[in-house]
């Protein structure tokens, strides 16, 4: 009874966790654009391409298998345009094979149980070539479609094409011309939190460093948060195709609000490489760990400012504008360039200093201390591409 009382107890606060989940997805959804009323738009325009297509088939056509044109339609209102495309043509060559399959083995068995025997089997196997996706296992479901009923004259066989068909054009069409779902939102957010992330943690690793007290456990929290930034990357380009699909065939920009194109990919690239270095930076200072001779006295407090003055240059970094900060004349643009420049030369003079340190020694840091050097010189060559002047222009300018 106790752990009866228990699992009771368990499966309450499951129930109440959950229908909390489903009111703030709701609240979400009422509120403001996002994933939750993207869903929300979708479930609801498959729900009105079954209603269509039912009222065509079934009302209107009084078709034999009517039901066949809206199970069609609610699994083609897919999350892209070019989804519903792919996966009409793939449920298509599925269920016209699934039926013929399942017809042939009905007409040559005369019965329903041998039949299935014959047509199941090879139905699935069929719908198993991955080129069908999931949209394979429609030719089992054709197949039973065709036995259970019984029918499978040559005027049947036509009315489940026609039907499917039907219900695939309803579908696509639903989904193109209704809100055609266009996924740009998830790039410009992680195109936004990943300068924002490698500024806060360049700026957590140079105050460790300034401090002088950080100890092993510190150096790999920041490695750990520097591969979670290498995982943000990932994630963008995943976004990225996700959001390419979502505009092939896709007439939205014509047909409702227009939607703001995706960012242009050439900044991905950039920030793939400074997320690297700073794990590769973060990785030596692990692994350096308690041992203070890994780096000579002056270098923790040199690479200190470094690394500050490169996570003020992420910080400034604004890729949601999407323009070149040179063709940019407003008084905030030319602010934010200025500071831009006056990061990347503090982060020069840094880097000549440790530079300079690294050439002076020759004892057992040597290693250490060239691993850090290399990796933050590579990794202020591509941030001088965010802030749009290499060294010696930055070094004039402040001249």
């Amino acid at each position: 009874m106790k752990n009866l009382g228990q699992a009771s107890r368990q499966w309450g606060q499951w129930a109440t966790w959950e229908c909390a989940a489903v009111a703030r997805s709701a609240r979400r959804a009422l509120s403001g654009p996002g994933p939750e009323r993207d869903t929300a738009v979708q479930a609801l325009k498959a729900a009105a391409a079954a209603l269509i297509a039912w009222a065509l088939a079934g009302w209107w056509w009084k078709a034999p298998m009517a039901m066949l044109a809206p199970w069609t339609a609610i699994f083609l209102v897919q999350s892209t345009v070019y989804r519903s495309l792919k996966s009409a043509l793939q449920q298509f060559v599925v269920v016209v094979m699934g039926t013929l399959l399942a017809a042939g083995a009905g007409v040559l068995t005369g019965d329903t149980m041998l039949a299935m025997a014959i047509a199941l089997p090879a139905t699935m196997l069929f719908g198993s070539y991955a080129r069908f996706g999931t949209q394979g296992l429609n030719a089992p479901t054709a197949a039973l479609f065709v036995l259970v009923y019984g029918t499978y004259s040559g005027f049947d066989i036509i009315h489940r094409f026609l039907e499917t068909l039907l219900g695939a054009v309803i579908g696509i069409a639903v989904n193109a011309l209704v809100l055609p779902p266009v996924h740009s939102r998830s790039v410009r957010h992680l195109r936004g939190r990943l300068p924002q992330e490698s500024a806060a943690l360049l700026h957590a690793v140079a105050d460790g460093l300034g401090d002088g007290a950080y100890s092993r456990d510190d150096a790999q929290a920041w490695h750990d948060r520097a591969r979670r930034l290498t995982d943000r990357v990932t994630d963008l380009r995943t976004a990225r195709r996700w959001s390419q699909e979502s505009y092939r065939f896709n007439p939205g920009h014509r047909l409702r609000r227009s939607a703001p194109l995706p960012p242009a990919a050439d900044w991905d690239f950039t920030w793939d490489r400074i997320t690297h270095h700073a794990e590769a930076i973060t990785r030596t200072l692990a692994e350096a760990g308690q041992d203070r001779t890994v780096l000579p006295g002056p270098a923790p407090g040199i690479l200190a400012e470094l690394l500050g003055a490169a996570g003020d240059l992420c910080d400034l970094d604004d890729p949601l504008d999407g323009s070149d900060p040179a063709d940019d004349d407003t008084d905030e643009a030319r602010r934010r360039s200025r500071e831009r420049h006056e990061a990347l030369r503090r982060a020069y003079a840094a880097q000549d200093e440790l530079t300079s340190l690294f050439r002076e020694r020759g004892d057992a840091s040597q290693d250490a201390l060239a691993a850090v050097t290399a990796d933050t010189i590579r990794l202020l060559a591509d941030l001088s591409t965010i802030a749009g002047k290499g060294p010696n222009e930055a070094d004039s300018a402040d001249g």
